[in-house]
């Protein structure tokens, strides 16, 4: 019987080697009683100066959201430039006045945008733990949203795909659901509100209400836009600038050299739309000093808007040296060209506003208005090295390593904007270096905060970049698949990290020599990906190569040496070599406190690496003393949220349990799992571990009733997140066959066991530890059962081969070598 220990962490070297006005509403919601306070997430538009109601489209929408059952999703749907955005914030609006606890806005263009956005939401609603990824976080928000019976809004902004918008939509709840989208496809799933262009009523009325002027003429400049609200916004601020006429307008549209600057209008939008923008457009940069620059610079980032924090590069802004940015974007406000987010914080721009800026930078030399121009490019060049330049000085304020932790939602800005401009760039030819390196950074600290998920769609384009425009032999090539490797290992898709791995040691070696620090990293993480499926005959002889070649290359005090010093000993104690394993450990202890310090996290994890193995070897007298001087210094160094002292308290746990301490290993195993759930989410590995270890605890305190359902949540926990043949999840099958059997439910037990001993055979190979345990667990289940024909058989072949590969003094050899000999008493006494 195994209960596994929930990974007595090694120092493991792996993926680090890289450089580098208030207005009325035509409905009214019922009001709520004050709450302690209100959540409003998220980049909702501020109301403009001059607001078109709308009022006939409020009134279908909030018909149909009221209306329905729990969790209404409605599709607000229409051309480009008709205000839906807008139609969804004014609803929005009378939520916060009504006093709904909760509203949260979800930039929805992509699935990244959607889990930032609800991860930022159970941030604000107090769910997510502090180190957790942005998925787990966001899949507690959307488990938060579907169980509230609370008045809740949530808008899908600008949503794209529809599967993607469903995954993450609340099944039940009472949450009210808007998605404002142009494409029809979620028509078929959610009912439609259609947004059209202004009436001419509306039209005019709104140009009367931004200009101040009811003279002739309003009707004619809004017939000539098409009533387009984006476009009669734009006419309104320009005529209200410039104390215009309407004639005098619709006098300079008409004259705008449209075709000069735009020869496509874009994406169905009516020329009068453009020529409206371009007009708003020169007439800002002529009269506000900076506005050329900056509003092409929030032309090339991010859609969804811009936070003024990145515009002013820097996550600690000091606000007497933002004073500049300050005015030139409050001016850009009064022209329309730009909006803000509710709460002040985000810039937004209009696409359309966006793609006319690019494309008439696309078609004009960078020498005009450009400095350290270069012959034959486009001002849009020169902009996307602005861009770059900006995000580089907001980049060197992120802190790298366990510190990022505290700039998550910096780290979310330079994702969402590196990601924009990277988009844009790609369309256009290869990214340039310093744009390349961004983007790398991006994964790296997603990386650092465990969110793998979103780091792996990144370093996978990094590779494919790197390959196409460095080649496949360049260093900065091979370690950017040497990242992507440790990403899926690090989530347990083995079956690609180790392929990788594979490819990238030969290339190594070819490249840079057997001898290259870079070629002895790619080893080591080859052998630990071996290890994590079990096949220590691989993983051992490279361990044991890559200490040789780095003791000799580096010296023996070297962190990489020491490192593969602890991977070796950690290799042979999981092939039961304990007589090998505990010199090693025992040594590599006493150079990382002379060498690294006794309180480096290299040597707290070589202290609970060789506590386990004294363990390993019943030597509990020695194991429990330093578990616990290691839990306390790894909540004195990392503190108690730490996954390296979490599993600490685990193994510690796991030391009273075998001592016999149930009074003392069962409050730590419950106190360990909630943290484990709290901090990495439910589905992490080390959690299910936990879990794993709970039950067994509660098994050998007698409590069945409670350890068989957790192990059959674990055992389908770790099938659906790891898959069946994961060692952890046949450690998992293993230990619920063992608990059934336990309260004598042999016919459960047994296929159970049999077919864990197969997948084990097949997958560890079958002289592999865990597969003996699994054929001596099965004969002596045979042998619970009366099935003396089968256990004994069973048992010999397992002592045979226990006695050839661990030696006839390992613990799991005396066990086999006991249960053989009861098995042949029973035998014999049996007169039959």
């Amino acid at each position: 019987m195994e209960a596994t220990a929930s990974g007595r962490g090694r120092a493991y070297q792996a993926g680090r080697d890289q450089t580098v006005n208030e207005t009325v509403l035509a409905f009214h919601l019922p009001p709520l009683p004050p709450s302690a306070m209100q959540i409003i997430e998220g980049d909702i538009p501020q109301q403009p100066r001059a607001f078109q109601e709308r009022a006939d489209l409020l009134e279908r929408l909030h018909e149909r959201v009221v209306g329905r059952g729990a969790a209404v999703v409605d599709a607000v749907t229409g051309t480009p430039g008709v205000g839906k955005s807008l139609l969804a914030a004014s609803y929005a609006w009378a939520c916060q006045q009504a006093g709904w606890p909760v509203i949260a806005w979800l930039a929805a263009e992509t699935e990244d945008q959607i889990i930032t956005g609800l991860a930022a939401l159970a941030r604000r609603l107090d769910l997510a733990a502090p180190q957790e990824d942005a998925h787990t976080s966001a899949v507690r928000a959307r488990e938060w949203l579907s169980a509230t019976r609370q008045p809740v809004l949530l808008v899908f902004d600008n949503a794209a795909q529809v599967e993607q918008v469903r995954r993450w939509c609340p099944a039940t709840g009472s949450a009210r659901i808007l998605i404002t989208t142009r494409n029809r496809a979620f028509h078929a799933l959610y009912e439609a509100v259609d947004v059209g262009v202004f009436t001419p009523g509306q039209a005019g009325a709104f140009l009367h209400q931004r200009t101040g002027r009811t003279t002739p003429g309003a009707d004619q400049v809004a017939a000539e836009l098409g009533w387009l609200p984006l476009a009669v916004g734009q006419a309104g601020a320009y005529i209200a600038r410039r104390r215009l006429t309407y004639p005098a307008y619709l006098t300079l549209l008409r004259d705008y050299p449209l075709r000069q600057y735009l020869p496509h209008t874009a994406d169905g939008y009516p020329d009068g739309a453009a020529q409206a923008i371009l007009l708003s457009i020169d007439q800002a940069e002529q009269a506000i000093p900076a506005a050329r620059d900056l509003l092409e610079l929030l032309a090339v980032l991010s859609e969804t808007g811009v936070p003024q924090a990145i515009l002013y590069g820097t996550t600690d802004p000091d606000p007497a040296g933002t004073e500049d940015i300050d005015q030139v974007l409050a001016d850009l406000a009064d022209t329309s060209l730009i909006s803000f987010s509710e709460d002040g914080t985000t810039v937004l721009m209009h696409r359309l506003t966006s793609r006319v800026l690019r494309e008439r930078a696309r078609h004009i030399p960078t020498g005009d208005g450009g400095s350290g121009d270069h012959a034959g490019a486009s001002r849009l060049s020169h902009i996307f090295d602005g861009a770059v330049d900006l995000l580089h000085r907001f980049n060197a304020h992120i802190p790298d390593g366990a510190a990022t932790w505290v700039v998550r939602p910096a780290v979310d800005m330079l994702v969402e904007q590196t990601t924009a401009l990277h988009t844009l760039v790609t369309t256009l030819g290869d990214p340039p270096e310093r744009l390349l390196s961004l983007y790398i950074w991006c994964g790296e600290y997603l990386k650092d905060m465990d969110d793998l998920l979103r780091a792996i769609p990144l370093l996978k384009q990094i590779v494919a970049e790197r390959v196409r425009v460095l080649g496949g032999d360049d260093p900065d090539t091979l370690t950017s698949r040497n990242n992507l490797a440790y990403a899926y290992k690090s989530v347990g898709d083995l079956g690609r990290a180790i392929p990788l791995y594979e490819q990238n040691l030969a290339d190594r070696e070819r490249v840079l020599g057997g001898d290259h620090p870079s070629t002895l990293t790619s080893r080591n993480n080859l052998a630990g990906a071996y290890e994590s499926v079990g096949d220590l005959g691989r993983a051992i002889p490279l361990y044991e190569q890559t200490l040789a070649d780095r003791v000799r290359v580096l010296g023996g005090d070297h962190s990489d040496t020491l490192t593969s010093r602890n991977n070796l000993a950690y290799a042979y104690e999981s092939a039961g070599d304990l007589g090998r394993a505990i010199p090693l450990y025992e040594q590599n202890l006493a150079d990382q406190e002379r060498v690294l310090g006794g309180d480096h996290p290299h040597t707290l994890t070589s202290r609970n690496n060789l506590a386990g193995a004294y363990e390993s070897v019943g030597d509990l007298g020695r194991a429990i003393p330093l578990y616990e001087q290691t839990l306390a210094d790894r909540m004195r160094v990392l503190g108690g949220d730490h996954s390296d002292t979490l599993t600490s308290r685990n193994n510690l746990a796991y030391a009273y349990r075998a001592a016999g301490d149930l009074g003392g290993a069962i409050p730590l195993y419950e106190q360990t799992l909630a943290d484990f759930e709290r901090v990495l989410g439910g589905d992490h590995p080390s959690t299910l571990t936990s879990r794993n270890n709970l039950a067994y605890a509660y098994q050998a305190a007698g409590d069945l009733g409670r350890a068989i359902p957790l192990y059959e949540q674990t055992l389908a926990d770790f099938e659906r997140v790891l898959g069946g043949d994961h060692p952890s999840t046949l450690t998992s099958r293993n230990n619920l066959a063992h608990a059934y059997q336990a309260a004598g439910d042999l016919g459960r037990a047994i296929p159970l066991y049999e077919q864990n001993l197969a997948d084990r055979a097949r997958v560890l190979g079958g002289d592999h530890p865990d597969t003996l345990t699994s054929r001596n667990n099965l004969a002596y289940a045979y042998r619970a059962a009366g099935d003396l024909g089968r256990a004994i058989p069973l048992l010999e072949q397992t002592l045979a081969d226990c006695e050839r590969i661990l030696g006839t003094d390992h613990p799991t050899t005396r066990t086999v070598r006991s249960n053989m000999l009861a098995a042949r008493q029973e035998a014999d006494a049996d007169p039959a």
